[in-house]
């Protein structure tokens, strides 16, 4: 099959002809039909991910078709068109055992734990308990947008952020995830700050249903900038792109016992990230992390892009060729763009 394959951390990825995978006895294989390029692949190409083994092919949110499937497999078989989070939970260990599969004690990650779905095909494990059924009114490169930015931005703001109607929401960074979180608050009903540098990105989070957007570029002071559009500070408050500068301003932009979700991930040198705490005391603030969504709990945001009320096929603001994705890979250090990016079918 093809694939995007890089053997060192920073340097060109290439394509090029690699072996086929095969299913665990507990796994499927998954002809790709769209896959979608995020940071997270970037942050894993760059040598963020302990996890990742070279060489090693990137890609991780993804729908396709059911090529193969294991002998222990009991729940799909091929031609089932599906998805899947990024996070495959092993289904057993206590975490799993709870319902929490995001957090699974001894999960795997397609492009990080083992190669993933910049490819033809993509080996799944756990399938049984992973998989998630794509209706069939969803597109392949609407679903592709599932598993990790849309999935893991419901988690943030509705279960982990328990949004509330009338709340104001301040989102900073709207890139896929950002724009997501803009998109699922307002149809929550909650007010929206967006934050980001890009007019672009703003645009695109006021056609999301964003009251206010802040240029980051512009604003000295993008905390200050939300209290101030917001009476006071953001009811909940989101760091979607992942910096030391946007986890503070989300903190600083919070009122009173108000709430942060960190999502995007925060990398630096020593593996630490400077937080806000002496305001986070002083104001009972909520500090939290979110990391997924578990397949079991995908059904309610289903529900709601079947009914129309979310709409995450118009954040597919780009369709590229698998030739494309080294180039596009390494731009996501610099340019991170705005909406979704879908790597398109191949033959």
């Amino acid at each position: 099959m093809r694939a995007v394959v890089f053997e060192r951390y920073g340097e060109p990825a290439e394509v090029r002809d690699v072996p086929d995978p095969r299913p665990a006895g507990h796994g499927v294989v998954v002809r790709v039909e769209a896959t979608g390029l995020c940071r997270s692949d970037w942050h894993g190409w760059q040598g963020h991910d302990p996890d990742i083994t070279l060489p090693h092919v990137p890609g991780h949110e993804l729908a396709g078709v059911v090529e193969a499937v294991g002998d222990r497999i009991t729940g799909w078989r091929p031609g089932d068109r599906v998805t899947v989070p990024f996070v495959c939970a092993c289904g057993t260990c206590g975490a799993c055992a709870a319902g929490e599969q995001q957090v699974c004690e001894r999960q795997t990650q397609p492009g990080f734990t083992h190669w993933g779905s910049f490819a033809q095909y993509v080996a799944l494990d756990h399938a049984d308990v992973n998989l998630v059924a794509v209706p069939p009114e969803l597109s392949s490169a609407t679903a592709a947008s599932l598993g990790c930015r849309f999935a893991t931005a419901f988690r943030a703001v509705v279960q982990r952020g328990r949004v509330a109607a009338g709340e104001w929401v301040a989102v900073h960074g709207c890139g896929g995830v950002g724009l997501s979180a803009v998109m699922i608050a307002a149809a929550s009903g909650a007010r929206v700050v967006a934050v980001d540098v890009s007019a672009g990105a703003l645009e695109l989070a006021r056609r999301f249903g964003a009251a206010h957007c802040v240029d980051a570029s512009r604003a000295p002071d993008t905390a200050q900038a939300v209290r101030e559009l917001t009476g006071g500070g953001a009811h909940l408050s989101l760091d979607a792109l992942g910096s030391p500068a946007t986890c503070a301003a989300s903190v600083n932009g919070l009122r009173r016992r108000g709430r942060h979700v960190q999502v995007g991930l925060l990398p630096s040198p020593d593996g630490t990230t400077a937080v806000p705490m002496a305001r986070a005391i002083a104001l009972e603030l909520d500090v939290m992390g979110s990391h997924g969504m578990a397949a079991h709990t995908y059904a309610p945001m289903l529900e709601l892009v079947r009914a129309g009320v979310l709409r995450p096929d118009l954040l597919v603001t780009s369709t590229i060729p698998l030739d494309a994705v080294p180039e596009a890979l390494a731009a996501l250090g610099t340019a991170p763009g705005a909406g979704v990016t879908v790597v398109a079918p191949w033959d």
